[in-house]
């Protein structure tokens, strides 16, 4: 009897054991989703950069104060990261070069005196508006220079506005109750300031269509004047394409909120922010293959991770964020799917996401449509898209001597008209007239023969005097 039991007990649980193995199979992509699989892309890559880092309890104060402090610098060029109130190795890094622009110590600290010149800059110049965005725009430091300037109008120090100065003035003494100065280093070049798009790429879209319509339809490779027109036509059509795709996969996962994938997608940004600024700055290969290391890294399978790409690329563009829009793309790229290559083109040509580099975005072009042609993925029903997409943005990437020559119109040689013209039948009007004209015209002369009026016969024709003769004879 025990061992009957225990061998029902090991069955039941085979049969569970097998159960749970195909459910897990069947919905594996919405365990990957919910449960936080793109952590295997995100967690494995904010574990890597917090490994030696220790939990500690931050009160809610001080977390405040730090992402004020964190918001201020990016604002004045300083690259603090993502404003979340936490003082990592990116924040500390800003705050040194904030140090060094204005001449102290770079600690990585604040003192009470640089935190609170800083955040009152940051105010002041939000505050200020366009008479502020001049007075930068003046300074060959740009916005952190009006953290110098504002630094030396607290302390009674007047410099001359750098725009109208003529020559260069010697340095006021310091006073003696400044900190020991110690000389000022370049910080770090800051390639995306001011060149990044800030507008939406959704109302972006929305005036595009707005043209489209206007135009009376979608530009063609044979009626392109505008080139950006044309890109931009075919960006918001492949964006189009894409949210659709993401949102078909999505609807076939069951139980899952658009705001739970929407939660789980927004970590494809900060996770993959150091490779989507990279496209700024390095050629696509160099890109790739940044990207490969992290892909290998995510613990995911190939097919898993392509199918949350293409979930959180839609999520990306319908929520207007670049940068999971961006990651999720390089993931395809990387991945094999090399059609998505042509989106990343895209924000490089216009700037939406990265910086606007149309001389970076051919190779991203070139991988995309040459993908395109054996597997079509936006607006499959349109291959005459390739040509036009290639022909505009090698316009606009200046490299339109690499376009092939266009064949020249087909001309004919000026001849005659010739026409063929079938004579028509005689009517039987015409016919009966002719057959009747004989015997009148014998009439007529015998007529004349009768009368003796042969100065009529004679008016006549030589075939109607011809009986009147024979019979005068």
């Amino acid at each position: 009897m025990i061992g009957r039991r225990i061998a029902t007990g090991v069955m039941a649980a085979s049969l569970a054991l097998t159960a749970n193995t195909a459910a897990r199979a069947n919905d594996g992509l919405v365990g990957g989703i919910v449960g936080g699989i793109i952590g295997g892309a995100i967690v494995n890559e904010t574990q890597k950069r917090r490994a030696t880092t220790t939990r500690t309890y931050v009160p809610s104060a001080t977390r405040e104060a730090t992402r004020e402090v964190q918001v201020a610098l990016n604002h004045f060029g300083f690259d603090a990261g993502a404003p979340d109130g936490a003082m990592g190795p990116r924040t500390r890094g800003a705050i040194s070069n904030y140090q060094l622009i204005l001449g102290y110590p770079p600690t990585g600290r604040l003192t009470d005196f640089e935190r609170s010149h800083l955040v009152s800059s940051y105010h002041r110049s939000v505050a200020g508006g366009p008479n502020v965005a001049q007075q930068a725009a003046r300074h060959p430091m740009g916005t952190k220079g009006l953290l110098v300037v504002w630094r030396d109008e607290a302390m009674g120090i007047t410099q001359p506005d750098p725009g109208t100065m003529a020559a260069a003035e010697p340095e006021p003494e310091p006073k003696a109750t400044l900190p020991a100065l110690v000389p000022a280093q370049p910080a770090l070049p800051n390639f995306l300031g001011g060149d990044v798009t800030q507008a939406s790429l959704a109302s972006h879209c929305n005036k595009v269509s707005l043209l489209t319509s206007t135009n009376g339809g979608f530009v063609t490779a044979a009626t392109m004047t505008d080139p950006m027109q044309a890109l931009s036509e075919q960006f918001c059509l492949a964006r189009t394409y894409a949210i659709a795709q993401g949102e078909e996969m999505s609807a076939r996962l069951p139980g899952v909120t658009p705001a739970q994938i929407a939660q789980q997608c927004a970590g494809f940004g900060p996770a993959m922010a150091d490779h989507v600024s990279a496209l700024s700055l390095k050629p696509a290969a160099a890109v790739i293959e940044g990207v490969q290391g992290f892909a290998l890294s995510s613990g995911m399978q190939p097919a898993q991770l392509s199918a949350t790409a293409k979930i959180c690329l839609s999520v990306g563009y319908r929520t207007d964020d670049m940068g999971v829009a961006l990651g999720s793309a390089l993931i395809l790229a990387t991945l094999g799917e090399q059609v998505y290559g042509e989106l990343m083109g895209h924000h490089l040509a216009h700037g939406f996401g990265t910086a606007k580099r149309p001389d970076l975005s051919l190779d991203w072009y070139d991988m995309g449509l040459q993908a395109s042609g054996t597997t079509p993925v936006f607006a499959p029903g349109q291959p005459e898209r390739t040509d036009l997409i290639r022909k505009a943005a090698y316009t606009v990437g200046g490299r339109a001597d690499l376009l092939p020559a266009e064949k020249p119109a087909e001309t004919r040689q000026a001849s005659l008209p010739s026409f063929a013209v079938t004579p028509e039948a005689p009517a039987a009007e015409a016919v009966a007239a002719e057959a009747a004209a004989p015997d009148a015209a014998t009439a007529t002369v015998e007529t004349a023969a009768a009368d003796g009026s042969g100065g009529k016969v004679d008016a006549l024709p030589l075939a109607a005097r011809l009986p009147f003769l024979l019979f005068k004879n």
